[in-house]
């Protein structure tokens, strides 16, 4: 337990030392802070859009730091050949693994709790209360978690740009997973069916963690579905861990 906070820890310093992060926090809490400037623009409600716009850039540049420091977490380790000094000591290869995934759900914590307090500020100013985005903003970060799973995973087999591509068309494929319900209606009986139905069983639904649309327009979320989407992301993101662990246990370092 010792060694995986050590490496979660760590994994967490040398992240916030990346200059790539300070500038991904940034452009996110510009565009939280632009979103009051975008909504005097434009017709409708004001706190409307600075909701909207604040809470798809907590999204958004929660996805880039997923993405950027994510999917090189394990690659750069076992190019600079740390990889090597650290499991000659009494390290599991799994405890690397699931401290380095720690580590990066550290770093994506505190980006969506800087971006979501400039989000919450910005509609506080406004004049309105801004408690019912706390669960979107909790979903988000259920969101991340699953996807960091995800970069963790494939920076454990591959380099980081085939890791940046399959985590992004991971995003991307979870926010369409209804899609492949639809398309399987259209196809006849075969393998392609069956394709779907796989596709569809094994993929995120991250629509079940979008409540973005309810938080802004103030339609009552219930308990009980923030409840069952944090159910849902913390099994999926741990079956996607055991997994990460179990092809960096068959790996070998040349």
């Amino acid at each position: 337990m010792t060694a995986l906070v050590a490496i979660a820890l760590n994994t967490f310093r040398e992240a916030i030392r990346d200059r790539i992060l300070y500038l991904i926090l940034g452009f996110a809490l510009a565009i939280v802070a632009l979103s009051r400037f975008v909504s005097l623009l434009t017709v409708g409600s004001e706190t409307k859009i600075v909701k909207d716009l604040g809470l798809s850039s907590v999204l958004l540049f929660g996805v880039l730091t997923a993405v950027f420091v994510g999917v090189s977490l394990v690659f750069k380790e076992i190019e600079r050949r740390t990889v090597l000094t650290l499991l000659a000591q009494p390290v599991r290869r799994w405890q690397f693994i699931v401290g380095k995934y720690a580590g990066l759900l550290l770093v994506l914590a505190a980006s969506v709790v800087l971006t979501g307090a400039a989000v919450l500020a910005a509609v506080a100013l406004k004049g309105e209360s801004p408690v019912t985005l706390l669960p979107a903003i909790v979903l988000i970060y259920v969101e991340l978690a699953v996807l960091a799973a995800f970069a963790v995973l494939f920076s454990s087999f591959t380099n980081p740009i085939l890791a940046s591509v399959g985590t992004v068309a991971t995003y991307v494929a979870g926010h369409l997973s209804w899609s492949f319900d639809l398309l399987k209606k259209r196809m006849v009986d075969g393998p392609s069916r069956t394709l779907c139905d796989v596709l569809h069983a094994v993929l995120p639904n991250f629509d079940r963690l979008d409540v973005k649309a309810a938080a802004v327009h103030g339609a009552p979320i219930a308990p009980g579905y923030i409840g069952a989407g944090i159910a849902y992301g913390v099994f999926y993101a741990l079956a996607v861990l055991v997994l990460a662990c179990l092809v960096f246990e068959r790996r070998e370092f040349l």
